[in-house]
């Protein structure tokens, strides 16, 4: 497992099995805000602020293993990485007042091509499947709607309006984990992105609580325990202005029943706010990333 230093952007390898930490490169990137790697590990793309006032967004092609990298167009809303099953690709959005783009690159950041553009400036992307995901920036006073778009750049309505709208593709694009609040209370669902037929789930949480099993058959998700009442769901958690204990269930997408894996608090004695979830190719180990102080967790499922 690979993981960046947020302060110095140093990449380390960590081996699950003997449990020890490796430097892999010392290049140095200080402050990185986010960072999506390739399935192979051998690269990040990683965003950082610079400038006056920071208020440059930086985009970075980051090797694993050496100093070598290269900087992809500024102030860029988002860069993702292709994820297993499809072909190795970077997905890049820029926004503005005059609305949004994506566009599809290779790997080392050449041949940029637009696959697709919308009036709506606030968008987030992702890959689904061979489709991308697009869905409005989540506010819990706001209704949102998310879409798949097809590789001609066609836009299809897969779910909303919903308040606080949140959604996350399955690997193969063919479910849609979507998250949203009702008078003020967290609800979850999965959407069949073919029928667009949704399905409610036993347990809520926000959908950037959870992560994808690689091969569609289950997700994992940090479920608080006593979500604050009177809170504006998602807003107030990404703010800061609300923190959760969480316990980490799978919850099954054939016959859409939950298991509870993990009460993070009874194992750990402290309360865990999970967030940037990941799960091996293998479905056998979890990271996460504690909100509460930004330390990484892993779990052996």
């Amino acid at each position: 497992m690979n993981y960046i230093d947020r302060q110095s952007g140093n990449v380390f390898s960590y081996a699950v099995t003997a449990k020890t930490v490796t430097r892999t490169s010392n290049k140095t990137i200080p402050g990185i805000q986010s960072a999506s790697w390739l399935p192979t590990g051998s690269m990040a793309y990683v965003q950082y602020l610079s400038g006056a006032d920071s208020a440059t967004i930086n985009s970075y092609g980051l090797s694993a293993t050496s100093s070598d990298g290269f900087f992809l167009l500024q102030n860029l809303a988002s860069v993702t990485a292709s994820p297993i099953g499809v072909s190795p690709s970077i997905l890049s959005l820029a926004s503005g007042a005059n609305g949004s783009a994506a566009s599809l690159l290779n790997t080392n950041g050449t041949h940029g091509v637009i696959i697709f553009s919308s009036p709506l400036s606030a968008l987030r992307v992702s890959y689904a499947g061979k489709q991308f995901l697009a869905y409005t920036k989540p506010a819990g006073g706001l209704a949102g709607d998310a879409y798949i778009v097809d590789t001609d750049g066609n836009f299809s309505r897969i779910a909303g309006p919903k308040n606080g709208l949140v959604a996350l593709a399955s690997p193969s694009g063919k479910w849609v984990l979507v998250s949203f609040t009702q008078n003020n209370v967290m609800r979850m669902g999965l959407v069949n992105t073919t029928t667009n037929e949704e399905l409610s789930l036993p347990v809520s949480t926000i959908a950037d609580k959870c992560v994808w099993a690689a091969d569609d058959s289950a997700i994992y998700c940090g479920v608080p325990v006593s979500p604050r009442a009177g809170a504006i769901y998602p807003d107030d958690w990404y703010q800061g202005a609300v923190q959760f204990s969480d316990r980490l269930w799978k919850i099954q997408v054939a016959g859409r029943y939950a298991q509870l894996v993990l009460d993070f608090s009874k194992e750990t004695q402290t309360a865990l706010d999970a967030e940037a979830l990941a799960v091996d190719s293998a479905n056998s180990n979890l990271v996460f990333v504690n909100k509460n102080d930004n330390s990484l967790w892993s779990y052996s499922l």
